[in-house]
């Protein structure tokens, strides 16, 4: 087949398409805004799970997500991503639904396993998806609208989530869930007013590259490619290694910074609200701006390892702020810390779409989208147990030391990608939209 370096514009223009990924991303996140916010205590209050099994049964639903998404996003490159991203959405849909009517562990363990494989497989699908729409220099900056759309959807649904909670009771808790219900169901809809995507066949061939790159002995062959090759690319398994281990910041808000305020420092509790918001708006006003910034794999690299600079910095300031016994000079230190850690937060997430989109294959970013997304399941299900016994239980020692790793890892980034790219096969045909 005769290679193809660039990829052909959808029929529908770049803005609509733009308009209507964003508006599925605003429906669904409301809704899920308002389940994270008071699912733990629906199913501690009113299922009446205990602690650990909530735990457990989250952690296996993750890791079961984890799994999933190669194969989801795989069927996604053979089916169509339009089409396995509504069933994944109506999927999601019925599981939330489906937690109405637990009554026992073994019942909430099997739905929390559906739920995650069903979010995950939907957040890789996604990413095809807008592979397959939107030109390859417009991706991250796409990709970055919707993670700002995602954190205003998630602030206004914690706000309803919170009258739930102060209601306390049956009705509200299950209000909150047909929210959520009605959110992916909507999504869904939305979805379908896309282009559909032309399916790539199973078991196509791809030119190789062989010999060294920029010299005579390099050539090509044709040879077929396997049908989850993600899981054969050594280099592409590196950089969501790396990916993964950055992505540890993920429960410093919402579990970490919550117990280091209230156990090591003099700052009052309400400020954590107040941290969340500042992280919320941080990426809702600015994100946008930054990922416009990342054009290509070396500004993308660049930006990882700026984050990982950045990340040490506020872990450092993050220490800080248990000296003292002053409530004020606690709150602006971690005000400060906060600051940073969304600054980087925001880098990281712009080279990490423009990489994780720049190295997949044409006809394969299904599969590999899926692969890349289990980062971010390893890290819900790993970054708590993991952040609490090194910051909460060695203090500042352990702060500079998760500081240390993340310099590590965004330094790393570079030359893992580097490595990708000399690896690369020539690109396959683009994937267009169907008439």
């Amino acid at each position: 087949m005769t290679p193809a370096t660039t990829h052909t514009p959808p029929a529908r223009s770049s803005t609509a398409v733009r308009r209507t990924l964003t508006l599925a991303q605003l429906t669904n996140s409301i809704g899920d805004g308002a389940y994270l916010v008071t699912s733990a205590l629906y199913f501690a209050r009113i299922v009446g799970l205990s602690a650990g099994e909530i735990g457990f049964g989250l952690t296996l639903g993750w890791a079961v997500g984890a799994v999933a998404g190669v194969p989801l996003g795989h069927l996604a490159d053979r089916r169509g991503p339009r089409g396995v991203a509504v069933l994944l959405a109506i999927s999601t849909a019925a599981a939330v639904a489906s937690f109405t009517l637990i009554r026992s562990f073994a019942l909430f363990v099997l739905v929390a396993c559906l739920y995650g494989a069903a979010q995950t497989g939907l957040s890789a699908v996604r990413q095809a998806l807008l592979a397959a729409l939107i030109e390859p220099a417009k991706r991250t900056e796409v990709r970055a609208t919707l993670q700002s759309t995602l954190n205003g959807g998630l602030a206004v649904g914690a706000a309803l989530g919170g009258l739930a909670l102060h209601f306390g009771s049956r009705e509200a808790y299950l209000t909150i869930l047909a929210v959520d219900v009605a959110g992916f169901l909507t999504a869904a809809l939305i979805l379908l007013r896309l282009p559909a995507v032309a399916p790539v066949p199973g078991g196509t061939t791809a030119p190789v590259r062989t010999g060294t790159v920029g010299t005579a002995g390099e050539r090509a062959i044709t040879q077929t490619t396997p049908r989850l090759a993600v899981l054969r690319d050594r280099p592409y398994a590196l950089i969501t290694l790396i990916n993964t281990v950055m992505l540890f910041y993920m429960p410093l808000l919402s579990l970490i910074v919550p117990l280091w305020i209230t156990q090591r420092t003099a700052a009052p509790a309400w400020l954590v609200s107040a941290l969340f918001l500042v992280n919320t708006g941080g990426v809702l006003l600015f994100q946008v701006r930054v990922a416009r910034r990342v054009r290509g794999l070396p500004e993308a690299s660049a930006a990882v390892r700026h984050a990982g600079l950045i990340m040490l910095a506020a872990c450092a300031v993050f220490a800080l702020s248990a000296a003292g016994s002053s409530a004020w000079l606690a709150g602006a230190v971690l005000l400060a810390a906060v600051v940073l850690q969304v600054v980087a937060e925001m880098l990281l997430a712009s080279g990490a779409w423009e990489i994780s989109f720049g190295l997949a294959p044409a006809d394969k970013q299904g599969q590999y989208q899926g692969f890349f997304g289990t980062g971010t399941a390893l890290a819900r299900m790993l970054g708590p147990a993991v952040l609490t016994t090194v910051v909460i239980g060695w203090g500042a020692a352990g702060w500079l030391l998760v500081g240390a790793v993340f310099l590590a890892a965004g330094a790393a980034m570079a030359p893992a990608v580097r490595w990708a790219e000399r690896t690369r096969p020539a690109q396959s045909p683009p994937r267009t939209p169907s008439r």
